[in-house]
């Protein structure tokens, strides 16, 4: 069995050493005790520091590590399909690089996909959270449940292990604006809910400002909602 791991980047040197290190060390010993190989695909979305040759150089230095880097920045999104476009694995996880989402949880995921699971889904709770924040958040998916075609889930995001029929299913799905909560739920097939506690950043900052997450919903709105006229 081969496990890909993707994980998008911009502009993340203030933490993407300690989780390529972080990720190889669970992997590494994970793989070992259940005779399994993997890869980790590092996408470089046009990172302005020195992201991309701190994963040159973490090539050098692990053999499992692949990168690969746009030419400017693509968004997220962009870089989530490329990777899953290159990934070989028999199941591929998807994941922030700056550690918010526990690289821990995937050997719990791998089991649940190994009995059967399509989608190991982690679900983040908000402790720790801006009240703020919190209330957008859910304010946010009772409108979005509300309008659109796919049910959303609050705390449900990127963090996820999809088997390669999932990827094989997201990759025939060829939209130009793409949404990635919404093609998840899209796609359907057999899944697994694992919660775990919300976690802070390593280092760095957040790239999401709270226009940027105005715009990624609006995007999500006009994809999955049937009203909207093309």
């Amino acid at each position: 069995m081969l496990v890909s791991v993707i994980v998008p980047c911009f502009n993340e040197s203030a933490v993407i050493d300690e989780t390529w290190k972080t990720l190889s060390k669970v992997m590494g010993e994970d793989a070992g005790r259940r005779n399994y190989d993997y890869e980790l695909i590092f996408v470089d979305d046009g990172s302005s520091d020195d992201t991309l040759a701190r994963l040159k150089r973490a090539a050098h230095a692990c053999s499992q590590i692949r990168y690969i880097s746009f030419s400017r920045n693509f968004g997220k999104e962009s870089a989530m399909i490329a990777g899953l476009e290159y990934a070989g694995g028999d199941c591929v996880v998807i994941m922030d690089a700056d550690l918010q989402h526990p690289p821990q949880m995937i050997p719990e995921m791998i089991t649940y996909y190994q009995e059967g699971y399509d989608q190991v889904i982690a679900k983040r709770n908000r402790k720790g959270d801006k009240k703020r924040a919190t209330l957008m958040a859910r304010l946010y998916y009772k409108v979005v449940n509300h309008i659109v075609d796919v049910k959303m889930v609050d705390g449900v995001g990127d963090f996820r292990l999809l088997s390669r029929k999932a990827v094989n299913a997201l990759l025939s799905m060829r939209e130009y604006n793409r949404f990635s909560k919404g093609l998840f739920s899209w796609i359907g097939f057999k899944e697994k809910i694992l919660e775990y506690e919300n976690q802070q950043r390593a280092a760095g900052e957040t790239k999401w400002s709270f226009k940027r997450l105005l715009s990624y919903g609006i995007d999500g709105l006009i994809s999955f909602n049937n009203n909207c006229v093309s």
